[in-house]
């Protein structure tokens, strides 16, 4: 491990704590110390520790009390338990709670020094971990989500909250709204993130090759079969499994999911051992479940099942506002490579205006047409397909004085919102959703200053 490794130890016993402190900062490792248990939780509730040395028997409670309730605050330090060589049996009942090791007093220092390193080593390791899946988060999650919308804001933040759970998630939207991305995200911020990532069309498979897919098949199960093949929820096994469109699901695959779902057990087709697999459920919908269960078109117990958590996606014309940032994130690789499109204000005038019943799917092949077609060069209004039309008038303004910067509109609706409020910044930043910090800098941005 580089550089200092920093240790709490925990003992009632000045002496022990002075002797033990004097043998670690020869280490040059950074110590504090605690006298009681009391004093250690609060210690550790603090500061961050990579090692503690803790002793069995404190004054005010016992050394396992401290494990428990480090257990419970998720603290995230190596423990080392100090015990009497009759209190053996409690050292190891502490590693059941969670100790890296324990040492028998009176020790050997350079017994009690390698058990600190290897402690210390594990705590680097896991911060090391901890590191790389948040690399990974940033490369293949959330961050892939693009917009400051309030509402996708807030499907970003259910994202985070049901990701450490293993429940199941069903992502409800339109088609092209990004639902698989919003699984993946889920996935790579969970504790799963290591394990596969496995997806399936439920709506694109007939049920012969959706159960199969699905469940795997022992060799002569069907003609046709010549090997035994696993099914995707063993692929998934320790990971997540992504069930797209499962609306569309039929009722007898329904019965067959339903019952792998409440048991946690997969049995292959054409055979009779079945065994336990651990894949959590992400499933996805454009449809109304809830609706399709009314009309028997969906069991009402794999609804309950899989709708544990619902998130819905809003589809894009409730977040235009997000459409320059997404067509800024698909011309990214292109601006690289010094090619990318240029958007003059009335051109995205009108992507902003328009409805999207396509949603992102729809944008993004329209912006790599685009790029076919104007090989990096300016797009105007004209370049756009007829669908788009033509701008819209904003507030009975004409055509001509609509078509603004998205600077300009941003200023102008700063000072409209600022102006209806009587300047009152606590009421303008809310209805604007932002904070008071943020609407100070947009007052200083724009040079907006009250009327007299």
């Amino acid at each position: 491990m580089h550089g200092p490794v920093y240790i709490l130890v925990v003992d009632d016993d000045a002496a022990i704590r002075r002797l033990l402190g004097s043998i670690l900062a020869r280490q040059q490792h950074k110590v504090v110390e605690a006298a009681s248990g009391a004093e250690a939780m609060d210690v550790l509730g603090r500061q961050a520790f990579d090692v503690a040395l803790v002793d069995i028997l404190l004054p005010d409670r016992s050394g396992l009390d401290v494990l428990r309730w480090a257990r419970v605050a998720d603290i995230d330090t190596e423990f080392v338990v100090l015990t009497g060589r009759a209190d053996v049996e409690t050292a190891v009942e502490a590693m059941r709670l969670g100790a890296y090791d324990f040492v028998t007093k009176p020790w050997k220092n350079a017994e009690l020094l390698e058990v600190v390193a290897k402690a210390a080593e594990k705590k680097s390791l896991r911060r090391e971990n901890v590191a790389l899946k948040e690399m990974l988060i940033r490369r293949d999650g959330a961050p892939d989500i693009v917009g400051e919308s309030a509402e996708i804001q807030a499907v970003l933040s259910m994202i985070t909250r049901v990701a450490a759970s293993d429940r199941p998630v069903l992502i409800h939207g339109e088609s092209g709204t990004g639902k698989e991305l919003i699984a993946r995200a889920i996935h790579a911020q969970s504790p799963r993130a290591g394990r596969p990532f496995v997806s399936v069309n439920c709506g694109a498979l007939p049920d012969t090759l959706l159960e199969t897919e699905l469940f795997g098949h022992k060799r002569g199960a069907f003609s046709g079969a010549v090997s035994s093949r696993a099914g995707l929820f063993e692929a998934a096994d320790g990971g997540t499994l992504f069930l797209d469109e499962i609306g569309e699901m039929s009722p007898a695959m329904q019965v067959r999911l339903l019952r792998t779902l409440d048991s946690g057990e997969v049995r292959r087709v054409g055979e009779d051992r079945a065994f336990h697999v651990d894949a959590r459920i992400v499933a996805a919908t454009a449809k109304d479940l809830s609706q399709e269960a009314g009309t028997g078109r969906f069991r009402w117990d794999l609804f309950y099942r899989v709708s544990t958590v619902v998130i819905p996606v809003p589809p894009l014309r409730q977040r235009r506002g997000d459409v320059p940032r997404l067509i800024e994130r698909f011309l990214a690789p292109l601006a690289r490579a010094g090619g990318a499109l240029r958007f003059r204000p009335e051109a995205m005038e009108r992507l902003i205006a328009y409805a999207w019943p396509g949603n992102i799917r729809e944008l993004r092949n329209l912006v790599e047409r685009l790029q076919i077609l104007h090989d990096g060069g300016e797009v105007t209004s004209a370049d756009l397909p007829a669908e788009f039309g033509s701008a819209k008038p904003v507030n009975g303004e004409g055509t001509e004085t609509a078509l603004l910067s998205l600077s300009e509109m941003e200023r102008r609706h700063v000072a409209r919102v600022l102006a209806a409020t009587n300047w009152n910044k606590t009421r303008a930043a809310r209805i604007l959703q932002v904070d008071i910090k943020t609407l100070n800098k947009k007052i200083r941005d724009f040079g907006l200053m009250r009327s007299a």
